[in-house]
């Protein structure tokens, strides 16, 4: 499965303010409820449930924040690449300016466990974090995943 399959350009953001892990998670549900027909509120109730478990901070700047959502036809990714990083209680204590974020049909869960592994095993690649900071568009960011298989 390719990255591109799961994140359509208008759900990546290049170069946003964001100041606190709320805010994050906040825009993450926003993006991803307005193209999918999921409920915004919803999408950052079980984001936010999901971080209080653990914070899914991958290390090195990169943050991969998913969660399971009781609807939707298809797990969906948005990808943040902020302006100015900020702190989100990252186990290497450095601030995070990357996003991969996913919600998943719990009617996926289980299928989609071995890609996230294999996501967040990519994303922890300093070669393609660098790719991804240095990115000044959605569609360079996308094309950047449209290379990358999970």
């Amino acid at each position: 499965m390719k990255i591109t399959d799961l994140l359509p350009t208008q759900n990546i953001r290049q170069g946003i303010l964001c100041s606190s892990k709320k805010r994050v998670l906040e825009v993450i549900a926003n993006i991803a409820a307005e193209h999918q027909n999921l409920e915004p509120h919803l999408c950052f109730e079980q984001l936010c449930a999901r971080e209080k478990l653990g914070c899914t901070s991958l290390g090195g700047g990169v943050a991969l924040p998913h969660a399971k959502l009781a609807g939707g036809e298809k797990p969906v990714a948005v990808f943040l690449q902020l302006d100015t990083a900020i702190d989100f209680s990252a186990a290497d204590r450095r601030d995070v300016d990357l996003f991969f974020a996913l919600l998943i049909p719990e009617h996926y869960c289980d299928a989609f466990k071995i890609h996230l592994a294999r996501l967040a095993e990519c994303l922890t690649d300093k070669s393609l974090c660098k790719q991804l900071r240095n990115a000044q568009s959605a569609e360079e960011i996308w094309e950047i995943f449209e290379h990358i298989e999970i």
